[in-house]
């Protein structure tokens, strides 16, 4: 049985679990490991059905690789060994998968966009086991980050995350930004997350800014980055350490920052590019590799319309 649940009210976060409860996130970057010796001899690229309009991309501990579809929610499956998948997910006309991140017990987390919605999904059967209308479906329900005891999802259009229960029951909470955090009118704002490296706070990307945002209320501290005026086009935030990975998707770039202990200040270590990025929006690790989604948003967006993840290495 699906279950379905109404949007929350933002006066749910009051009186939110103890921080002391909160774990580091798989999929942060840390949650796999395979030599170097053992990938190197994987593909580098992984085709993906046409028409498929990814965006999104998660991997677990295993060798998989889960995407997200804008053309009707699908999650495809790839086996990074190989490159060879299918679709687990179907999916339903109307619907959009954004970001997706995978958890432990094998249920993923779909970021809906503009449907409003976050869905959960099992991995292993394509079963879809809940959805939870986030928002009104003018709203843009865009990427979702494993930390603690929720999936937390951003918001494009409004100065508020949702954290909605792991384990598929539950009630959500809305935490309404505050602080720092700026909100710009008729674009899109706050985009990829993470956790902290202590598993206490999210780093939130926006408008070509990165904050770190208190759990225990909302209230955002934009972070100085050195070495970099912005991240313009920031998109997908992968984490490992205090090594942050930010892709810059129009920009076909990947900047790679350290962060200080307090996250305070991100200091620009290096970019990646690669002549086969087009458009990658977000990325996920296994082993010393970065797998990354290419959205193509300029280029047609049509049923014939080709789409890859590439990989590069750390």
């Amino acid at each position: 049985m699906v279950r379905n649940h109404s949007t929350p009210s933002r006066r749910a976060f009051l009186g939110g679990a103890a921080l002391a409860t909160l774990t580091v996130a798989a999929g942060a970057g840390s949650a796999n490991a395979a030599s170097s010796k053992a990938t190197s001899a994987w593909p580098t690229e992984i085709p993906l059905p046409n028409g498929f309009l990814c965006e999104g991309i998660t991997i677990g501990r295993e060798p998989y690789a889960f995407m997200g579809s804008r053309a009707n929610g699908a999650v495809y499956r790839a086996d990074l060994r190989t490159g060879t998948g299918s679709v687990i997910y179907a999916g339903e006309t109307g619907t959009v998968t954004n970001g997706l991140k995978l958890d432990h017990d094998g249920l993923l987390y779909l970021a809906g966009a503009a449907g409003g919605t976050a869905r959960v999904v099992d991995s292993r059967t394509g079963r879809l086991v809940t959805t939870y209308q986030l928002t009104a479906p003018d709203q843009f329900i865009n990427d979702v980050v494993l930390l603690g005891d929720r999936a937390w999802f951003t918001d494009s259009r409004a100065a508020v995350l949702y954290g909605v229960p792991r384990g598929g029951t539950g009630e959500v909470r809305a935490l309404p930004l505050s602080g720092d955090w700026v909100q710009t009118p008729n674009t899109l704002n706050a985009n990829g997350l993470v956790g902290t490296p202590d598993g206490r706070n999210l780093i939130v990307v926006s408008s070509g800014k990165l904050y770190r945002v208190a759990l225990t209320s909302g209230a955002a501290t934009e972070i100085v980055l050195n070495g970099a005026a912005d991240v313009s086009t920031g998109d997908g935030l992968v984490r490992i350490g205090r090594t942050l990975y930010v892709v810059q998707n129009r920009l076909n770039t990947v900047s790679v920052f350290t962060l200080d202990s307090e996250v305070t200040t991100a200091t620009l270590s290096r970019t990646i590019t690669d002549p086969r990025f087009d458009v990658p929006t977000t990325g996920a690790v296994f082993g010393d590799r970065l797998y990354l989604v290419n959205a193509r948003f300029t280029s047609p967006q049509t049923p014939d319309t080709t789409f890859s993840a590439n990989a590069v290495t750390l």
